[in-house]
């Protein structure tokens, strides 16, 4: 459905090419066509505060490490069995 945003042609035009009803494609939640209609148009709407910036930050150190005593106790595991 994100093709009629890409101008390729009008939304009766868009339905018979999918397959679908007009009613179906205008149930679709309007913030998600919006949404994706500004993505494809290049536009992020949304910005992170500096709060969220370093609550990310901390999240991703955390799955790091994670990721990393996981890694470590793979060759031991794989010796066991």
């Amino acid at each position: 459905m994100l093709d009629e945003f890409c101008g390729e042609g009008t939304i009766t035009e868009l339905c018979r090419r999918k397959g679908i009803v007009q009613s179906i494609y205008y149930k679709c939640p309007k913030g998600f066509l919006e949404t994706s209609k500004c993505r494809l148009s290049g536009y992020m709407a949304w910005a992170a505060s500096a709060g969220e910036v370093a609550e990310l930050h901390h999240e991703a150190r955390e799955l790091k490490e994670v990721v990393s005593k996981q890694a470590l106790k793979l060759p031991r595991l794989k010796k066991e069995s």
